[in-house]
Protein backbone atom coordinates (compact mmCIF):
# COMPACT_ATOMS: atom_id res chain seq x y z
CA UNK A 1 0.00 0.00 0.00
CA UNK A 2 1.31 3.44 -0.95
CA UNK A 3 0.90 5.13 2.45
CA UNK A 4 1.68 8.78 3.10
CA UNK A 5 2.45 9.79 6.69
CA UNK A 6 1.50 13.17 8.11
CA UNK A 7 3.22 13.90 11.41
CA UNK A 8 1.07 16.26 13.48
CA UNK A 9 2.59 18.14 16.42
CA UNK A 10 0.76 20.65 18.63
CA UNK A 11 3.07 23.09 20.39
CA UNK A 12 2.58 25.63 23.13
CA UNK A 13 5.46 28.00 23.98
CA UNK A 14 8.19 25.45 23.24
CA UNK A 15 10.21 26.55 20.18
CA UNK A 16 13.39 24.78 21.32
CA UNK A 17 11.49 21.52 21.75
CA UNK A 18 10.26 21.86 18.19
CA UNK A 19 13.83 22.38 17.01
CA UNK A 20 14.99 19.15 18.67
CA UNK A 21 12.06 17.20 17.27
CA UNK A 22 12.54 18.53 13.73
CA UNK A 23 16.24 17.79 13.93
CA UNK A 24 15.41 14.15 14.72
CA UNK A 25 12.84 14.02 11.89
CA UNK A 26 15.49 15.33 9.52
CA UNK A 27 17.68 12.33 10.46
CA UNK A 28 15.08 9.66 9.69
CA UNK A 29 16.37 6.82 7.52
CA UNK A 30 12.86 6.33 6.11
CA UNK A 31 13.02 6.24 2.30
CA UNK A 32 9.52 7.51 1.47
CA UNK A 33 8.23 11.06 1.57
CA UNK A 34 6.32 12.30 4.62
CA UNK A 35 5.06 15.66 5.83
CA UNK A 36 5.21 17.48 9.16
CA UNK A 37 2.36 19.69 10.39
CA UNK A 38 3.17 22.03 13.28
CA UNK A 39 0.15 23.58 15.01
CA UNK A 40 0.93 26.55 17.26
CA UNK A 41 -1.77 26.47 19.94
CA UNK A 42 -2.01 30.16 20.83
CA UNK A 43 1.61 30.44 21.96
CA UNK A 44 3.24 33.70 22.97
CA UNK A 45 6.65 32.18 22.12
CA UNK A 46 6.35 31.41 18.44
CA UNK A 47 7.98 28.42 16.72
CA UNK A 48 7.47 29.87 13.24
CA UNK A 49 11.11 30.87 12.67
CA UNK A 50 12.30 27.47 13.85
CA UNK A 51 9.91 25.79 11.41
CA UNK A 52 11.06 28.01 8.54
CA UNK A 53 14.67 26.95 9.11
CA UNK A 54 13.72 23.35 8.20
CA UNK A 55 11.63 24.09 5.10
CA UNK A 56 14.50 23.18 2.77
CA UNK A 57 14.99 19.72 4.28
CA UNK A 58 11.47 18.68 5.38
CA UNK A 59 7.99 18.81 3.86
CA UNK A 60 6.65 21.03 6.62
CA UNK A 61 3.64 23.26 7.27
CA UNK A 62 3.07 25.75 10.08
CA UNK A 63 -0.32 26.90 11.39
CA UNK A 64 -1.16 29.33 14.18
CA UNK A 65 -4.52 29.17 15.96
CA UNK A 66 -6.14 30.42 19.16
CA UNK A 67 -5.42 28.35 22.26
CA UNK A 68 -7.94 25.50 22.54
CA UNK A 69 -5.88 22.65 23.97
CA UNK A 70 -3.75 19.86 22.51
CA UNK A 71 -6.67 17.65 21.47
CA UNK A 72 -8.35 20.32 19.37
CA UNK A 73 -4.98 21.33 17.93
CA UNK A 74 -4.28 17.76 16.85
CA UNK A 75 -7.70 17.65 15.17
CA UNK A 76 -6.92 20.94 13.42
CA UNK A 77 -3.60 19.54 12.20
CA UNK A 78 -5.17 16.33 10.89
CA UNK A 79 -7.79 18.33 9.02
CA UNK A 80 -5.03 20.36 7.34
CA UNK A 81 -2.77 17.35 6.66
CA UNK A 82 -2.46 15.75 3.23
CA UNK A 83 -1.65 12.22 4.36
CA UNK A 84 -3.81 9.14 4.77
CA UNK A 85 -2.17 8.06 8.04
CA UNK A 86 -1.50 10.52 10.86
CA UNK A 87 1.26 10.20 13.45
CA UNK A 88 0.62 12.28 16.56
CA UNK A 89 3.64 13.37 18.60
CA UNK A 90 4.20 15.67 21.56
CA UNK A 91 6.65 18.51 21.00
CA UNK A 92 8.92 17.20 23.78
CA UNK A 93 9.67 13.97 21.89
CA UNK A 94 12.86 13.11 20.00
CA UNK A 95 12.74 10.29 17.45
CA UNK A 96 15.44 7.68 16.89
CA UNK A 97 16.48 7.53 13.19
CA UNK A 98 14.61 4.27 12.54
CA UNK A 99 11.26 5.40 14.00
CA UNK A 100 9.26 5.82 10.76
CA UNK A 101 10.82 2.68 9.30
CA UNK A 102 9.59 0.68 12.31
CA UNK A 103 6.09 2.15 11.98
CA UNK A 104 5.94 1.25 8.29
CA UNK A 105 7.27 -2.26 9.00
CA UNK A 106 4.52 -2.89 11.57
CA UNK A 107 1.76 -1.57 9.31
CA UNK A 108 2.97 -3.71 6.40
CA UNK A 109 3.12 -6.79 8.64
CA UNK A 110 -0.42 -6.31 9.99
CA UNK A 111 -2.30 -3.12 9.28
CA UNK A 112 -4.11 -1.46 12.17
CA UNK A 113 -6.09 1.78 12.18
CA UNK A 114 -4.55 3.03 15.43
CA UNK A 115 -1.25 2.29 17.12
CA UNK A 116 0.81 3.53 20.02
CA UNK A 117 4.50 3.31 20.74
CA UNK A 118 6.52 3.35 23.98
CA UNK A 119 8.55 6.21 25.40
CA UNK A 120 12.15 5.91 26.53
CA UNK A 121 14.75 8.07 28.25
CA UNK A 122 17.88 9.09 26.38
CA UNK A 123 21.23 9.14 28.16
CA UNK A 124 21.27 12.94 27.86
CA UNK A 125 18.16 13.29 30.04
CA UNK A 126 18.50 14.54 33.62
CA UNK A 127 18.37 12.11 36.54
CA UNK A 128 14.89 13.34 37.46
CA UNK A 129 13.65 12.91 33.88
CA UNK A 130 15.00 9.35 33.78
CA UNK A 131 13.43 8.48 37.15
CA UNK A 132 10.04 9.84 36.10
CA UNK A 133 10.29 8.03 32.77
CA UNK A 134 10.95 4.78 34.64
CA UNK A 135 7.88 5.03 36.90
CA UNK A 136 5.66 6.16 34.01
CA UNK A 137 6.60 3.08 31.96
CA UNK A 138 7.36 0.33 34.49
CA UNK A 139 5.09 -2.71 34.79
CA UNK A 140 5.48 -2.46 38.58
CA UNK A 141 4.00 1.06 38.73
CA UNK A 142 1.61 1.49 35.79
CA UNK A 143 1.01 -2.09 34.69
CA UNK A 144 2.68 -1.38 31.35
CA UNK A 145 -0.28 0.63 30.02
CA UNK A 146 2.03 3.24 28.44
CA UNK A 147 3.78 0.83 26.10
CA UNK A 148 5.41 -1.88 28.16
CA UNK A 149 5.74 -5.26 26.46
CA UNK A 150 3.91 -6.63 29.48
CA UNK A 151 0.59 -4.92 29.87
CA UNK A 152 -2.50 -5.27 32.00
CA UNK A 153 -5.45 -5.41 29.62
CA UNK A 154 -5.95 -4.16 26.07
CA UNK A 155 -3.39 -1.59 24.92
CA UNK A 156 -4.49 2.04 24.98
CA UNK A 157 -2.28 4.30 22.81
CA UNK A 158 -1.07 7.59 24.28
CA UNK A 159 -1.00 10.79 22.25
CA UNK A 160 2.69 11.57 22.81
CA UNK A 161 3.38 8.74 20.30
CA UNK A 162 0.28 7.61 18.46
CA UNK A 163 -0.87 6.83 14.94
CA UNK A 164 -4.38 6.91 13.51
CA UNK A 165 -5.63 6.36 9.96
CA UNK A 166 -7.51 9.12 8.19
CA UNK A 167 -10.46 6.74 7.91
CA UNK A 168 -10.63 6.18 11.69
CA UNK A 169 -10.15 9.90 12.43
CA UNK A 170 -13.02 10.89 10.17
CA UNK A 171 -15.31 8.21 11.58
CA UNK A 172 -14.78 8.99 15.30
CA UNK A 173 -14.27 12.76 14.99
CA UNK A 174 -10.85 13.00 16.60
CA UNK A 175 -9.95 14.09 20.12
CA UNK A 176 -12.38 15.56 22.63
CA UNK A 177 -12.00 18.64 24.84
CA UNK A 178 -11.00 16.86 28.06
CA UNK A 179 -7.32 17.18 29.03
CA UNK A 180 -5.59 15.11 30.15
CA UNK A 181 -7.47 11.97 29.22
CA UNK A 182 -8.19 12.88 25.61
CA UNK A 183 -6.15 9.92 24.35
CA UNK A 184 -7.92 7.07 26.24
CA UNK A 185 -11.23 8.78 25.45
CA UNK A 186 -10.31 8.64 21.75
CA UNK A 187 -9.16 5.02 22.08
CA UNK A 188 -12.47 3.93 23.59
CA UNK A 189 -14.39 5.62 20.77
CA UNK A 190 -12.10 3.96 18.21
CA UNK A 191 -12.91 0.57 19.72
CA UNK A 192 -16.63 1.33 19.70
CA UNK A 193 -16.37 2.23 16.01
CA UNK A 194 -15.01 -1.25 15.28
CA UNK A 195 -11.33 -0.41 14.84
CA UNK A 196 -8.43 -2.12 16.61
CA UNK A 197 -5.40 -0.67 18.40
CA UNK A 198 -1.97 -2.21 18.80
CA UNK A 199 1.35 -1.54 20.47
CA UNK A 200 4.31 -1.08 18.11
CA UNK A 201 7.09 -1.98 20.60
CA UNK A 202 10.00 -0.88 18.41
CA UNK A 203 8.45 2.47 17.40
CA UNK A 204 9.62 4.22 20.56
CA UNK A 205 10.39 7.88 21.15
CA UNK A 206 12.64 9.64 23.62
CA UNK A 207 10.11 11.55 25.70
CA UNK A 208 11.96 14.54 27.11
CA UNK A 209 9.47 15.59 29.77
CA UNK A 210 10.38 19.09 30.89
CA UNK A 211 9.10 18.58 34.38
CA UNK A 212 9.88 18.99 38.07
CA UNK A 213 8.45 17.19 41.08
CA UNK A 214 5.61 19.67 41.62
CA UNK A 215 4.57 19.59 37.96
CA UNK A 216 4.76 15.80 37.99
CA UNK A 217 2.44 15.61 41.00
CA UNK A 218 -0.06 17.98 39.36
CA UNK A 219 0.07 15.96 36.13
CA UNK A 220 -0.57 12.56 37.72
CA UNK A 221 -3.20 14.08 40.03
CA UNK A 222 -5.10 15.18 36.92
CA UNK A 223 -4.67 11.71 35.42
CA UNK A 224 -6.31 10.32 38.54
CA UNK A 225 -9.21 12.77 38.40
CA UNK A 226 -9.85 12.06 34.72
CA UNK A 227 -10.10 8.28 34.97
CA UNK A 228 -13.48 8.12 36.83
CA UNK A 229 -14.91 10.55 34.26
CA UNK A 230 -13.82 8.22 31.46
CA UNK A 231 -15.28 5.26 33.36
CA UNK A 232 -18.63 7.07 33.46
CA UNK A 233 -18.54 8.04 29.79
CA UNK A 234 -17.44 4.63 28.52
CA UNK A 235 -19.34 1.87 30.28
CA UNK A 236 -17.44 -1.37 30.68
CA UNK A 237 -13.97 0.20 30.60
CA UNK A 238 -13.51 0.55 34.39
CA UNK A 239 -11.02 -1.87 35.95
CA UNK A 240 -10.28 -2.78 39.58
CA UNK A 241 -6.60 -1.99 38.90
CA UNK A 242 -7.43 1.72 38.59
CA UNK A 243 -7.96 1.68 42.37
CA UNK A 244 -4.44 0.41 43.02
CA UNK A 245 -2.71 3.79 43.66
CA UNK A 246 -5.49 4.89 46.04
CA UNK A 247 -5.41 1.62 47.98
CA UNK A 248 -1.61 1.66 47.96
CA UNK A 249 -1.46 5.08 49.64
CA UNK A 250 -4.25 4.33 52.14
CA UNK A 251 -2.53 1.05 52.97
CA UNK A 252 0.79 2.82 53.46
CA UNK A 253 -0.79 5.25 55.93
CA UNK A 254 -2.34 2.32 57.85
CA UNK A 255 0.99 0.44 57.79
CA UNK A 256 2.83 3.44 59.28
CA UNK A 257 0.21 3.77 62.04
CA UNK A 258 0.39 0.05 62.83
CA UNK A 259 4.18 0.24 62.99
CA UNK A 260 3.87 2.88 65.71
CA UNK A 261 2.03 0.37 67.91
CA UNK A 262 4.45 -2.47 67.23
CA UNK A 263 2.78 -4.22 64.27
CA UNK A 264 5.47 -4.12 61.63
CA UNK A 265 4.47 -6.77 59.06
CA UNK A 266 2.45 -4.46 56.74
CA UNK A 267 5.28 -1.90 56.63
CA UNK A 268 7.77 -4.72 56.00
CA UNK A 269 5.70 -5.80 52.98
CA UNK A 270 5.82 -2.24 51.64
CA UNK A 271 9.57 -2.32 52.16
CA UNK A 272 9.79 -5.47 50.04
CA UNK A 273 7.89 -3.75 47.24
CA UNK A 274 10.23 -0.77 47.26
CA UNK A 275 13.27 -3.06 47.24
CA UNK A 276 11.80 -4.81 44.18
CA UNK A 277 11.18 -1.44 42.54
CA UNK A 278 14.71 -0.26 43.30
CA UNK A 279 16.30 -3.42 41.88
CA UNK A 280 14.15 -3.28 38.74
CA UNK A 281 14.95 0.42 38.19
CA UNK A 282 18.66 -0.30 38.70
CA UNK A 283 18.58 -3.16 36.19
CA UNK A 284 16.59 -1.13 33.65
CA UNK A 285 18.62 2.10 33.89
CA UNK A 286 21.98 0.91 35.21
CA UNK A 287 22.18 3.99 37.44
CA UNK A 288 21.92 3.88 41.22
CA UNK A 289 20.97 7.58 41.52
CA UNK A 290 18.08 7.08 39.05
CA UNK A 291 16.99 3.97 40.95
CA UNK A 292 16.92 5.89 44.25
CA UNK A 293 14.97 8.78 42.75
CA UNK A 294 12.58 6.28 41.17
CA UNK A 295 11.33 5.39 44.66
CA UNK A 296 10.38 9.01 45.32
CA UNK A 297 8.89 9.29 41.83
CA UNK A 298 6.74 6.21 42.47
CA UNK A 299 5.47 7.63 45.76
CA UNK A 300 4.69 10.93 44.04
CA UNK A 301 2.87 9.11 41.26
CA UNK A 302 0.79 6.94 43.59
CA UNK A 303 -0.08 9.85 45.87
CA UNK A 304 -1.04 12.21 43.04
CA UNK A 305 -3.01 9.69 41.01
CA UNK A 306 -4.48 7.87 43.99
CA UNK A 307 -5.87 10.90 45.79
CA UNK A 308 -7.04 12.47 42.51
CA UNK A 309 -8.88 9.25 41.59
CA UNK A 310 -10.49 9.02 45.03
CA UNK A 311 -11.59 12.67 45.03
CA UNK A 312 -13.06 12.42 41.54
CA UNK A 313 -14.85 9.15 42.29
CA UNK A 314 -16.48 10.58 45.42
CA UNK A 315 -17.60 13.80 43.75
CA UNK A 316 -19.00 12.05 40.69
CA UNK A 317 -20.94 9.54 42.79
CA UNK A 318 -22.30 11.95 45.39
CA UNK A 319 -23.00 15.03 43.28
CA UNK A 320 -25.65 15.75 40.70
CA UNK A 321 -23.30 17.99 38.73
CA UNK A 322 -21.76 17.07 35.39
CA UNK A 323 -17.96 16.49 35.16
CA UNK A 324 -17.43 19.84 33.40
CA UNK A 325 -19.08 21.63 36.32
CA UNK A 326 -17.11 19.70 38.94
CA UNK A 327 -13.74 19.89 37.18
CA UNK A 328 -13.72 22.89 34.81
CA UNK A 329 -9.90 22.93 34.66
CA UNK A 330 -9.96 19.51 32.97
CA UNK A 331 -11.88 20.82 29.95
CA UNK A 332 -10.96 23.31 27.25
CA UNK A 333 -13.71 25.70 26.21
CA UNK A 334 -15.33 25.42 22.81
CA UNK A 335 -14.03 27.93 20.29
Amino acid sequence: MNRYFSIVVPVYNRPEEVRELLESLQKQVFQKEFEVVIVEDGSSESSEEVVKSYQDTLQISYFYKANSGPGDSRNFGMEKARGDYFIILDSDCILPPQYLTEVEKELQHKFVHCFGGPDAADESFTTVQQAINYVMTSFFTTGGIRGGKKSVGKFQPRSFNMGISKEAFEKVGGFGRIHPGEDPDLTFRIWKAGFETRLFPNAFVYHKRRIDWNKFYIQVNKFGMVRPILNRWHKGTAKPTYWFPTLFMLGLIVALLLALVGIGLPLWLYGCYFVLLFVDALLKTGKIDVAILSLYAALTQFAGYGFGFFKSTMLLNFSNKEPEELFPKLFFKKK
